[in-house]
């Protein structure tokens, strides 16, 4: 009798010691991708130094063969063939925290992190210094903003807060839209927009201080909304209407610090990321399959 016991527990004791191993194990992350990508295979363009810290990334008229962009310290816009680490740049201000531009038709536009906006002609982005900014202080309300996105048809601008006081109160994502008029180059009010993030917050998807948008673009077939958060290390999409679609988490080994977010013509989607001790800034392009 006793050697039968015994037999059982010597067999059952590393079966119970396995069970708890594996009980203790945290789970896999799984990650998923939008519908015509796969996020687990980018192509990697690697940003020489001077875009180590690179924070956001346009295109001109959504062509992919040159890929302008910014990094947060220096009043520079950076230009690149794709693929090619050799880089030009246009000064356009002073030291500061920049954290995303858009090339709206023949304007560029780029975003402090405090909601101050700088606008120059595309064409200056063959100096080596704009000198026909102009600087828009004091139009979005307080908080801190690291997202621009351009629609080119209606020459709205979209600008999301990352960081403002009402948003983490009520749960949402408030942003507001601007309509710029080139011919006088004003920039006129033009209403505001929000997103719910009640749901994503009672599921534990991202944290209770909110999405903390670092880049927005706009499908150009559907009209979806992307919404980068490098905090939450999140892809969200939404609806035209700002419902939330889909929530995508992003693999840390392959998104060290997701800053600026792009699509090209071709329905390619660009995420770059910025770089750390170890590695270097980049953008990933993911091809489009339909």
């Amino acid at each position: 009798m006793k050697k039968a016991l015994l037999k059982k527990l010597n067999f059952l004791i590393p079966v119970l010691i396995l069970i708890g191993f594996y009980a203790c194990k945290p789970a896999r992350q799984s990650y998923t991708s939008p519908k015509g990508y796969d996020l687990s295979h980018p192509e990697k363009f690697i940003m020489p130094e001077s875009l180590q810290e690179i924070s956001g990334i346009a295109f001109y008229k959504g062509k992919s063969d040159t890929v302008y962009s910014i990094q947060d310290e220096d009043g520079r816009l950076f230009k690149q063939a794709w693929g090619i680490k050799k880089q030009q740049h246009t000064v356009f201000g002073k030291k500061g925290d920049y954290e995303d531009l858009a090339i709206l038709n023949e304007t560029v536009i780029i975003l402090r992190s405090d909601g101050t906006l700088y606008t120059f002609p595309f064409s200056e982005a063959t100096k080596a210094k704009a000198d026909q900014i102009k600087v828009w202080d004091d139009i979005l309300p307080d908080g801190e903003y690291e997202s621009i996105y351009a629609d080119q048809q209606t020459n709205q601008l979209y600008l999301p807060c990352k960081n403002c006081k009402q948003d983490k109160k009520d749960k949402t994502m408030s942003g507001s839209i601007f309509t710029y008029n080139p011919a006088k180059k004003e920039l006129i009010a033009s209403g505001t927009f929000s997103m719910d993030l009640r749901a994503l917050i009672d599921k534990g998807q991202i944290l209770k201080t909110g999405l903390k948008a670092s880049a927005l673009t706009k499908d150009p077939h559907s009209g979806d909304w992307y919404i980068l958060s490098s905090v939450n290390k999140l892809l969200v999409v939404a609806s035209p209407d700002w419902k939330v679609k889909s929530v995508h988490r992003l693999n840390t080994a392959t998104f060290v610090q997701p800053e600026g977010l792009a699509f090209d013509k071709e329905m390619n989607l660009y995420i770059s990321n910025e770089g750390d001790e170890l590695n270097s800034g980049n953008i990933l392009k993911f091809k489009f399959k339909p």
